[in-house]
């Protein structure tokens, strides 16, 4: 992502915030579990299952940057892809079909990322040496929160809550899935908050409220309310 945002850091419209709010994201091709165990287990062990996956990679909708990367991987012949084919269909789609392969044990191979909730609703192996094609990020990748350069100044507060903010890509996939089966993102989130509540002593600390007030017991009262 960094060549799209870089045009606005230098045009000072972007202010990119430290520490970053998650690390070990991850962002590359990935397989069912049962394909690992099989032995497909980097991009170096594609081309020897052409046959079995059918020439082909899933990717989701046209346009995609993750779908641009696949396609240059297989323009360039890069781990000997030349001869593959990339579905583009829809995040949703994507999903579905390797839904389908999975109850058939099916070889298949798909553009997946992490956080996700297929991470949770599914057993998938990220595949290992994609460096090359989707940058140094099995496992690397951080993700950071960006402000107007002026945000600082004009917001003290909120800027302390977000360089507090500390996420693991376990919690995003679990709450992920909570806001899909509920609907609801902020209900999806108190319920984790109920459930972790300890979590709040780093993410408040300095915090304030409006009236100038501790955040955190705010909070803790809040969430025993609701």
């Amino acid at each position: 992502m960094n060549p799209m945002i870089e045009p606005f850091i230098k045009a000072g419209l972007i202010k990119v915030m430290e520490p970053p709010n998650l690390t070990g994201a991850k962002y590359t091709l990935a397989v069912p579990e049962y394909l690992s165990s099989k032995g497909l287990k980097s991009l170096n062990d594609i081309a020897k299952l052409e046959k079995e996956l059918e020439g082909k990679f899933y990717g989701i909708e046209p346009g995609n940057d993750g779908n641009a990367l696949i396609q240059r991987m297989i323009d360039k012949n890069e781990f000997g892809v030349k001869g593959f084919e990339l579905v583009e269909s829809s995040e949703a789609g994507m999903l579905a079909e390797v839904q389908r392969a999975a109850r058939n044990q099916k070889p298949i191979v798909f553009l997946g990322w992490e956080p996700h909730p297929m991470n949770v609703q599914m057993k998938i192996r990220h595949l290992e040496s994609g460096d090359s094609v989707f940058g140094p990020n099995f496992g690397d990748a951080k993700v950071y929160t960006a402000v107007p350069p002026s945000y600082e100044a004009r917001c003290p507060n909120v800027v302390v809550l977000l360089k507090n903010l500390q996420f693991s890509t376990d919690l995003e996939n679990q709450v992920m899935v909570a806001i899909r089966e509920k609907s609801n993102s902020v209900q999806a989130a108190r319920a984790w908050l109920k459930r972790n509540p300890t979590v709040l002593n780093k993410w408040l600390r300095g915090v304030k409220t409006r009236t100038g007030e501790e955040g955190l017991p705010a909070v803790q009262k809040s969430l025993t309310a609701g």
